[in-house]
């Protein structure tokens, strides 16, 4: 009997290691007791630091902190399948995932613990992506044209080691792109390093690029690396290369095309095969007209170019933006927003953002300080963003608004609703729909913002009452 027990133990074991899908299981404690193969790959997580520890330290899913479907099915002795979520792996990327929880009963009945299966999505979803016109890669994520253009020559572009030149407003995510530049290239395992052009004298900048030798001005009294020899085989990012002077232009160039440099003081020259990713927010050959920068420099740094558009070309990137945002601030803050609502969203899109991404970054974080769970709405938008977009009062009988958050909250979702009757030919039950909402609660929201219909209704094309 126990020979025929040890057998059917060793099958168990060989078919839960064979199989595609994680597996692992739980104590009363919630503490791993077992973990498979496919569990190791989905997660990046050997299973020598997964048993003994807590599921949640391991799996880090927006599932963990509430709505557990292995604590319910522990609970309450009951199996649930096909719940949506997702993980976070070893390299801190987010995971979506299907799971599949059971009760672990022994043959007294006796409930164990629990056991959970869960199958990786990533495929499926970025097929998914791919049908909805959305590309994702190292972080960036668009679905306007210029942006997946960039986004498919990029990784040709990482697979080279010619100097790149990224052209783009302040905000747009240079220095982002340049860090998917090196994650993708050869160079991913050594060191990033961006130092901002802008905001150092040149004799700091020097120092902090070339290094210096001991003695090579006051308080230099030791020998100290610079980036570029500290980066070795690596990447430096040279951001807003634009506000460099013409001197230090002649000394950049110098190394780009000897790949070799000399530290401040010293007397030999030091070789470095650092790539160089030069940024700005310049019109360089603008500059190069007025004489402000170098054109041999310009030329050496042109090899390849990405121009990054800015936000308000590429408004239909602001609903997924703010999905990214969101998903990326539930994980770092543990919250559970679960998007935007759809007022607060047309105050979004109506915004030019001077600051580009990082401004709409800012306004979703913004918005976390003030929402820990369900919608963001315009009430936990920033007040600069709600007053600039409240202009609509078609709720007003002609009289100016007020500043108050009051009437920011109603002009914005006049104009919500405003849209989505435009959008679907007034038709209300399609337009409450659209919003997100019950029809009774449009027809409230109308008669509470003194919104009519047109003449006609789009439901049956007779006039409206």
């Amino acid at each position: 009997m126990v020979a025929e027990k040890q057998r059917d133990g060793d099958a168990q074991s060989i078919i839960l290691e064979s199989i595609s899908d994680g597996v692992f299981t739980v104590d009363h404690e919630w503490r791993i007791t077992s973990f498979n193969r496919a569990a190791e790959e989905i997660t990046g997580i050997p299973r020598s630091k997964a048993i003994g520890s807590f599921c949640r330290e391991i799996f880090r899913s927006n599932m963990c902190e509430r709505n557990c479907a292995l604590k319910r099915s522990m609970n309450e002795g009951k199996n649930f399948v096909s719940s949506s979520t997702y993980i976070v792996n070893s390299k801190n990327e987010r995971i979506p995932i299907t799971v599949s929880t059971s009760p672990l009963v022994n043959e007294g009945g006796d409930v164990l613990g629990g056991v959970e299966t869960f199958r990786d999505h990533s495929l499926v979803e970025e097929l998914r992506r791919e049908l909805a016109g959305t590309a994702q890669l190292q972080g960036i994520v668009s679905r306007a044209g210029t942006m997946t253009t960039i986004l498919k020559i990029l990784p040709q572009v990482a697979e080279s080691d010619s100097t790149v030149l990224i052209q783009g407003e302040t905000g747009t995510g240079k220095e982002l792109l340049a860090r998917a530049i090196h994650s993708l290239s050869g160079r991913n395992s050594k060191l990033f390093t961006a130092i901002n052009c802008g905001a150092l004298p040149d004799s700091l900048l020097e120092s902090e690029l070339f290094g210096y030798k001991a003695g090579a001005f006051t308080g230099a009294e030791r020998d100290k690396p610079g980036i570029l020899e500290a980066a070795a085989d690596g990447t430096i990012l040279l951001d807003e290369i634009g506000d460099t002077s013409p001197a230090f232009q002649v000394k950049l160039l110098r190394v780009l095309e000897e790949h070799e440099f000399q530290p401040l003081g010293g007397v030999s020259k030091v070789k470095t095969d650092a790539r160089v990713i030069a940024a700005t927010n310049c019109d360089l050959e603008e500059m190069i007209e007025k004489g402000d920068f170098r054109r041999d420099l310009f030329y050496r740094i042109n090899i390849v170019r990405l121009e990054l558009p800015p936000l308000r070309e590429r408004v239909e990137d602001i609903p997924l933006l703010v999905d990214h945002f969101t998903e990326r601030m539930n994980i770092k803050k543990g919250c559970n927003v679960s998007g935007v609502e759809p007022a607060a969203m047309a105050v979004l899109l109506a915004h030019d953002y001077p600051g580009n991404i990082r401004e709409l970054e800012n306004i979703i974080e913004h918005g976390f300080v003030l929402c820990r769970n369900g919608e963001i709405g315009v009430e936990h938008l920033p007040l600069y963003l709600v007053k600039s977009t409240s202009g609509f009062q078609p709720y007003t009988d002609g009289a100016k608004s007020s500043a108050s958050l009051v009437d920011a909250v109603q002009s914005a979702e006049g104009e919500a609703i405003l849209q989505a009757l435009k959008n679907t030919h007034y038709n209300r039950k399609a337009a409450a729909a659209e919003l997100g909402m019950h029809k009774s609660t449009l027809h409230r929201k109308m008669k509470k913002l003194k919104l009519s219909l047109p003449p006609l209704d789009g439901r049956s094309g007779k006039a409206t009452q």
